[in-house]
């Protein structure tokens, strides 16, 4: 089989105690067919025959996406391939980030394997509120795509998005809500928080209280853009049962990114028995990524339970970059996944250091200038 019907495999079928071969194997892949990747490991020195485990692969920072399209080489090209955009609010819209992905069927298989697990485990369509763009409206959002393919899934004929690139019809979503009540049928709410935040608003200020059918459900997906002040997620649990009559355990938080084809739910008694919903949340990935906390100085992997920068490698993203390391922070133990929030510059000197490495060597291609080699930090 292809290497990437070894993942497709792996996703449909896990083997957790083949994980680290595949997880090789994969690497070993993009560090032949991916060129500016190739040239950020040799600018480390990095042999890819001398790497034996998963946690020597080097990660690039997810802020990398931003200065080389790293994907197969060739694939931006390819009519089979997606293209998404991040969103562009930090460093602004001209410095966004692309992940081509080369095979977008596994992307789909990723998402949808892992809301299956962690969204819909009760195997149930459901009618769906999706207060996000789909991938009609806006095909360069990985988020629209894996909406619309979560409604196809999972949803019954009666969905409904209402959102465009730039409004949210709350007045709409307030309707199919109440037409859902009035039948007594489960509705799964998609969005992100600011979206949330706008339907809470709009019930609020109309005095208006809906008691959803049991086995409704939400996912929140994050993002704060537009709020003055940010909803946290449990003002979004508490918000969602007293307006909507959603259970605690059915609102599930998502952490997923644009650089990732993979993304973590959070564990409730609904999707993770023995679960208490008094319990602090935490995390699940699915079993094709994996997560660990690194030292934000010397970048190598913290012991369990311990804070540090978040890292994963996917191999949902064998068609890229499977090692990716973002900026924020967290702990993992025993395959739970904590996030607490990004980190702060002072903190992340290791994060900041690959990002050198990464653009020295990219600066260097395009100069015909060979720099140094830039070592790994110790």
């Amino acid at each position: 089989m292809s290497i990437y019907e070894q993942v497709l495999t792996f996703i449909h079928r896990p083997e957790p105690e083949s994980f680290q071969r595949l997880a090789l194997d994969v690497f070993r892949h993009q560090f032949k067919a991916v060129g500016a990747y190739r040239r950020y490991c040799e600018g480390r020195g990095v042999d890819p025959d001398a790497v034996r485990i998963v946690d020597d692969v080097p990660a690039v920072s997810n802020l990398a996406f931003k200065y080389a399209d790293l994907a197969i080489d060739g694939a931006a090209r390819s009519a089979e391939a997606a293209i998404y955009l991040t969103s562009g609010t930090t460093q602004g819209r001209e410095r966004r980030g692309r992940h081509i992905v080369a095979r977008p069927e596994i992307y789909r298989a990723s998402a949808i394997a892992h809301l299956r697990t962690m969204l819909f485990p009760d195997a149930r369509r459901v009618a769906i509120l999706a207060m996000h763009p789909t991938a009609d409206a806006t095909a360069e959002s990985s988020l629209a795509a894996m909406i619309s393919w979560c409604i196809e899934e999972f949803g019954t004929r009666t969905h409904l998005a209402v959102a465009s690139r730039d409004r949210i019809d709350v007045e709409a979503a307030t309707g199919f809500l109440a037409d859902a009540e009035a039948r007594r049928e489960p509705v799964c709410i998609l969005g992100t928080t600011a979206a949330f935040a706008a339907l809470f608003s709009e019930l609020r200020s109309s005095g208006v209280k809906l008691r959803l059918a049991p086995g409704s459900r939400m996912m929140d997906t994050g993002g704060a853009k537009g709020q003055a002040v940010p909803m946290q997620a449990p003002e979004v649990i508490g918000r969602a049962g007293e307006l909507l009559a959603i259970a605690p355990a059915m609102v599930v938080n998502e952490y997923g990114m644009t650089e990732l084809c993979s993304q973590l739910y959070d564990a409730t008694a609904f999707n993770c028995p023995g679960v208490s919903n008094t319990q602090e949340r935490f995390k699940i990935p699915p079993p094709w990524l994996r997560v660990t906390a690194r030292d934000p100085v010397t970048l190598r992997p913290m012991p369990d339970g311990e804070i540090g920068l978040l890292t994963f490698f996917d191999l949902a993203n064998v068609g890229s970059v499977s090692a990716v390391m973002t900026e924020d922070l967290g702990w993992v133990e025993r395959g739970r996944v904590r996030v607490l929030g990004r980190a702060n510059g002072g903190e992340a000197r290791g994060c900041a250091l690959a990002i050198g490495q990464f653009s020295a060597t990219e600066a260097a291609r395009r100069t015909g200038v060979t720099p140094e080699r830039v070592e790994a930090p110790r």
